[in-house]
């Protein structure tokens, strides 16, 4: 009798306890803010599965009284959506963003708050890299950065090179000549996916716009000094013209999706690969899978990270095409002071953290803009990848960033540069036709703007 008493009170322990726990949860349920999230991802890529886990789950286990509500999307998808909300004035409370280009009406119709004022008041201003932290489009810091990205990556497959008694080209000329002996073996000199509009613009053209303008290529434009008829575009053209005529770059380039020839690359089938530093990780293991395009004996052994050799007509050499990079905004919808804005910032603060820039270090997605996050001793600590460790050389090396196009010029203009450069890829207009069309856009979108 007084075991089943025992057994009894157990029992009755047992259930109080769940009963106590289940009303707590719900409590908190009750009282939790609810934020709703735009979030960009390829869900395809390695890691992006433990992406959720590692970023989004902790930060919900972490923060019990703020409940996710997260909207995943990639490429066009995500901007056609993002479009939609600015057209709607009902923005997410949180969402992907960048600095310009592809953001600019997020910042022209100011639906995002400056996040200033809120790096002030929690003395977070020194913890960034100041060049993060200047004006953005809308002239003020709409969205935190995750760090500076460089848009063009000459990655190179040195084992392909050496196997067919190549070096490393110095220069444009010296790198043409290739195309032949490796075609000869089946192989392609440069791996690129232009289908995208966006993809040549930002990860080669914008490059070369600024190895034949110059660093001011953009002031001077502004001031009226300089024009899209003049040689330094004009050229600029004509190069990416005779990369496709010379089969430097295939054609049915133009029907490759965005990242789809990265395994071709990473199996020797072509020689470089052209696209932005943020792709390293896409080389890197998937710790989910254990599996990698390119393992760390051959990250170390058989590839390199560098930009595109000597141009000819170029005016600056070794430069790079670099901008602020993606972050976190804020919705401007959000009143001030009001638990959602609260709640929304503490968000973002976690996702530009020294945690989450350090998990997106150690898997290749971005460098640190957070200066709390040890570069050098992260790497070694955790015995990051190879590729990690050439990406910190590669910025170091080439160090002189000119403008990416769709990071400076309204979508009007850089539109048109877009569909130009598929248009010279196809052979349908002619390099200096194209100027002409570029010009025309950029005089009608002064006079509308001024």
């Amino acid at each position: 009798m007084k075991r089943v008493s025992i057994v009894a009170l157990a029992l009755l322990m047992v259930v109080s306890a769940a009963f106590a726990q289940g009303t707590k949860e719900n409590a908190a349920a009750a009282g939790q803010v609810e934020l709703t999230v735009l979030n960009y991802i390829d869900m395809s890529e390695p890691n992006s599965a433990n992406e959720i886990a590692m970023i989004w789950d902790k930060f919900s286990a972490d923060n019990p009284d703020i409940k996710i509500v997260r909207e995943d999307l990639f490429n066009e998808p995500f901007h056609q959506k993002t479009e939609a909300y600015v057209a709607s004035g009902k923005l997410p409370d949180v969402l992907y963003m960048w600095p310009s280009g592809r953001s600019t009406s997020l910042h022209t119709t100011h639906s995002v708050k400056d996040l200033m004022p809120f790096l002030v008041k929690d003395g977070l201003v020194s913890s960034y890299n100041p060049a993060t932290l200047v004006p953005q489009f809308a002239g003020y810091v709409a969205e935190l950065p995750n760090g500076i990205t460089t848009t063009h990556m000459l990655y190179v497959n040195t084992k392909v090179l050496r196997d067919n008694g190549l070096t490393m080209p110095k220069t444009y000329e010296e790198m043409k000549a290739m195309v032949q002996p490796l075609k000869a073996k089946g192989i392609d000199l440069i791996a690129m996916d232009n289908m995208d509009a966006w993809v040549m613009q930002s990860c080669l053209f914008s490059m070369v716009v600024g190895r034949m303008g110059g660093t001011d290529w953009f002031p001077m434009l502004e001031a009226g000094k300089i024009n899209f008829n003049d040689a330094w575009f004009v050229n600029s053209l004509k190069l990416i013209d005779d990369m496709y005529k010379s089969g430097m770059i295939n054609r049915n380039s133009l029907t490759s999706p965005y990242g789809s020839s990265r395994g071709r690359f990473a199996t020797g089938k072509a020689a470089f690969y052209i696209d932005g530093d943020w792709s390293t990780g896409s080389f890197q293991t998937d710790t989910t899978t254990g599996q990698a395009l390119i393992d760390r004996k051959g990250q170390e052994e058989d590839f390199e990270l560098v930009v595109m050799p000597a141009l000819p007509g170029e005016v600056i050499h070794n430069s790079n095409s670099g901008v602020l990079g993606t972050g976190w905004g804020m919705s401007a919808n959000l009143a001030a002071g009001s638990a959602k804005e609260q709640a929304a910032w503490r968000l973002i603060k976690f996702l530009q953290g020294e945690y989450v820039q350090t998990y997106r270090l150690s898997i290749g997605a971005s460098f640190p803009s957070n200066l709390k996050v040890d570069v050098a001793k992260v790497v070694k600590d955790a015995n990051l990848e190879p590729f990690v460790a050439k990406r910190a050389a590669y910025y170091a090396a080439y160090n002189t960033i000119t403008p990416v196009i769709d990071g400076v010029l309204a979508g009007d203009v850089y539109n048109v540069i877009n569909t130009g450069l598929q248009e010279i890829g196809l052979g349908s207009k002619t390099p200096v036709l194209v100027a002409s069309e570029v010009q025309k856009a950029w005089d009608a979108w002064k006079a509308s703007n001024k």
